[in-house]
């Protein structure tokens, strides 16, 4: 039921975002050709205005999916839902007018420029209105479903915090059952314990009750069989919540295969369309990068070469997505017996350094040839940076849930680099910037870290 109502509120609001977007591509068609504003090129045929329409009423709502405007957030206020609509409005424009200039779609500048304000209006008084609308619903109690919840520990009170977290699906927590006859009376979370679970035959007769959640831990599942014979005799709404939260590391969640469910305690968090279209990032802004920045390339490798004997370009074992190793490539900053003495971190002042190669490293010039290695598949733009496999088996045993930032591929830049968690930081710090970004990757994600990147996210004090 829960996932049902929450599918029903977003399909609500990709129809809204699809009428009001419908609508005001129209007015600033009429607006541009109502004879206001001369026109000195004449009209554009309907066929063509149409083809914009249709890439507008996809490529919108597709850029909101991604910067999940259609997630239910109930810490985000007005300001930020409509800060965050503004961002994902000019993003979706900037990909627009690059699929009609690559397509070579013809269209009005000025009324594409009319139509974007109307659809930021439009749009942000139509998502006001709706969460206007469902506070005052919510305000005035109307359409509420009661929830009883079985079990009283720390499992009914993260059932009770989820069911509070949307409040927008109308759903309340009315009462608590333990398995503790201690306490019977108390309060978990504003919520009070009303009885033990022996008593729920007497406590559903005594209150209306549209839904039964049971939340007991592992160690207490032998008495939910009883539970559920009594259960089973009502027509009342029964849910289960697996104590399994615990084990869940990253993108768990419950799956169907072939009609049988099953619990995932850890899942891939890119697959299907997220990771093609995360490829296909890489791909287009690793070729622009390469043509933008091969003059400089070029002239660092005469650098490299006549500064210090030995190859241009550094090879060395990283290890990257699923724990496969790949060569990650460099400009060389070192000298050649660098490490004879075995494998060593960088530090500050490294006597191990080419006369070159301390500015190539505080500018983070070396890094460059990696976006060969994007282009070949090894590593992405964005993405946890990858270390040596030497180092990682210590990393292990030091870090919990160190080996999850395997689960996507290594990056050139990452959440972590572009604050400032470079060269000899916390290791901790950067697993815990690492996972936020794998379990909030979106593409818009992805472009601005580029940003921040290009503005001056590799320029760090621990660079070296």
């Amino acid at each position: 039921m829960f996932g049902r109502l929450q599918r029903f509120y977003t399909s609500i609001k990709v129809a809204a975002d699809v009428v009001m977007l419908a609508l005001a591509f129209g007015l600033a068609y009429a607006t541009r050709f109502s004879g206001v504003v001369p026109i000195t090129e004449g009209i554009p045929p309907w066929d063509e205005t149409l083809v914009s329409l249709s890439m507008v009423l996809v490529i919108f709502p597709v850029t909101f999916q991604q910067a999940r405007l259609y997630a239910t957030n109930r810490s985000r206020t007005n300001v930020g839902e409509l800060f965050e609509l503004f961002k994902a409005t000019i993003t979706a424009t900037l990909i627009l007018v690059a699929l009609t200039y690559f397509a070579r779609e013809r269209y009005s500048r000025l009324t594409l420029a009319i139509f974007v304000l109307y659809a930021f209006i439009f749009i942000s008084l139509s998502r006001l209105a709706f969460r206007l609308v469902l506070s005052e619903v919510r305000r005035r109690g109307f359409n509420l479903k009661s929830i009883l919840v079985i079990g009283a520990g720390e499992l009914g009170h993260r059932v009770i915090e989820t069911v509070e977290g949307h409040r927008e699906l109308g759903f309340r927590v009315t009462g608590l059952l333990t398995l503790r006859p201690e306490k019977v009376g108390q309060w978990v979370n504003g919520v009070q314990v009303v009885g033990h679970v022996a008593e729920v035959d007497a406590v559903l007769n005594s209150r209306p009750v549209d839904q039964v959640i049971i939340a007991v831990p592992l160690e207490d599942q032998a008495q939910v069989k009883p539970l559920m014979e009594q259960l089973a005799l009502r027509t009342v709404d029964v849910k289960v919540v697996p104590d399994l939260y615990q084990y869940i590391t990253l993108y768990g969640g419950l799956e169907e295969f072939g009609g049988l469910p099953i619990i995932s305690l850890q899942g891939d968090p890119m697959d299907g369309w997220s990771r093609v279209a995360k490829r296909a990032f890489d791909i287009l802004f690793s070729l622009l990068a390469v043509l933008v920045s091969g003059p400089l390339m070029l002239m660092t490798a005469f650098a490299v070469k006549l500064t210090s004997r030995g190859p241009v370009l550094y090879r060395q074992e990283r290890m990257g997505m699923d724990g496969r190793t790949f060569p990650i490539l460099k400009f060389r900053t070192m000298r050649i017996d660098a490490e004879v003495q075995g494998a060593t971190m960088a530090c500050a002042d490294d006597p191990r350094r080419t006369p070159i190669g301390t500015f190539l490293r505080k500018y983070s010039i070396d890094e460059l040839p990696q976006f060969f290695n994007v282009l070949r598949g090894d590593m992405s733009l964005v993405g946890p940076r990858p270390e040596r496999p030497v180092f990682i088996e210590e990393f292990k045993r030091q870090i919990p849930r160190y080996h999850l930032r395997h689960k996507v591929k290594a990056g050139i830049t990452g959440w972590a680099q572009v604050n400032g968690l470079r060269g000899q930081t916390s290791i901790q710090k950067r697993i815990e910037y690492d996972l936020y970004y794998i379990e909030n990757w979106s593409l818009l994600m992805d472009l601005k870290i580029l940003l921040r990147t290009a503005l001056g996210g590799f320029l760090s004090k621990n660079a070296y």
